[in-house]
């Protein structure tokens, strides 16, 4: 019977395992292929250890003991799926220290499942084994993933199936092959979720707003001094000195000139106070 493992020595510190096909349903338990067997090839060597997975899955307890046996081992355990890991196949996987995944790999998770025949109890006393070994199986994907036992119940209730992206963002993988590291920079002035400010907006808590505003040329201005902009290019001039900041709140009755219903004075023109208030409007 042939073997569905094969050791590949890379070096005295390193060593590669591939598992490729089906996990044995028989042969594993064997006169053939046994356990021990593995067990053996596994403790020939010390060092690291990659393991390439690519098996649809098989035996459940072929895969329990090949997990018990990578996690028992002294050095590092790598897993990299470069193709599938499906059922059995994915709790193999939850043994590695470090588990990678081929950007076209897919890992595969469901409820256990066997074969039964009998009485009512006979049926009975299968489910409850297939609960028990549903139980033993998650306890391997928590242990990886740190996902809620509820949350992996319901994942392998729904026979789930996840890219490389997927199974790191849930916790069964921990990194994508060949993937390009960069850096983030230290600021992205495009980036949305930090926006720059713009010179009118309103200050946040705690802040003050800045007496003067820039314009797309970099000049400084106050208010006041765009009023006296807006007036001189209308031609108008304000009825109060230069030097008066703003214009009196309360001027008297009898200064200025006399104005009619529209705003305008007895020489047609429009008074500096009124042109005031209706900018103060604009704003």
């Amino acid at each position: 019977m042939k073997k569905f493992w094969n050791w590949i020595k890379d070096s005295d510190e390193t060593r590669t395992l591939r598992l490729e096909g089906p996990i044995d349903e028989e042969s594993f338990w064997g006169d053939e292929i046994t356990p021990q067997m593995f067990r053996d090839e596994l403790n020939a060597g010390e060092g690291d250890v990659t393991v390439w997975i690519n098996s649809p899955g098989g035996n459940v307890f072929a895969a329990a003991e090949i997990y018990t046996m990578l996690k028992d081992y002294k050095g590092r355990i790598t897993v990299k799926i470069d193709a599938i890991a499906a059922s059995a196949a994915s709790v193999v996987a939850m043994a590695g220290d470090v588990v990678q995944m081929s950007p076209v790999a897919m890992l595969m998770i469901h409820d256990p499942s066997t074969v039964a025949m009998g009485n009512t109890k006979d049926m009975e006393k299968a489910i409850e084994v297939l609960n028990e070994v549903k139980e033993s199986i998650i306890n391997a994907y928590a242990a990886k993933s740190g996902l809620t036992h509820a949350r992996i119940a319901n994942l392998m209730s729904n026979e789930t199936w996840m890219n490389a992206k997927k199974a790191v963002e849930l916790g069964f993988a921990d990194e994508i092959l060949f993937s390009k590291k960069e850096d983030d920079p230290d600021s992205d002035p495009a980036d949305p979720d930090k926006p720059e400010k713009t010179p009118d907006e309103e200050p946040g808590e705690g802040e003050e707003k800045k007496p003067f505003q820039q314009d797309a040329a970099g000049h400084l201005f106050s208010s006041r001094q765009m009023d006296l902009i807006v007036l001189n290019r209308l031609g108008v001039k304000p009825d109060t000195p230069a030097a008066q900041t703003e214009p009196p709140s309360n001027p008297p009755s009898e200064a200025g000139p006399v104005l009619d219903m529209d705003g305008k004075t007895e020489e047609g023109d429009y008074s500096y106070n009124v042109l005031m208030k209706q900018l103060e409007c604009m704003k």
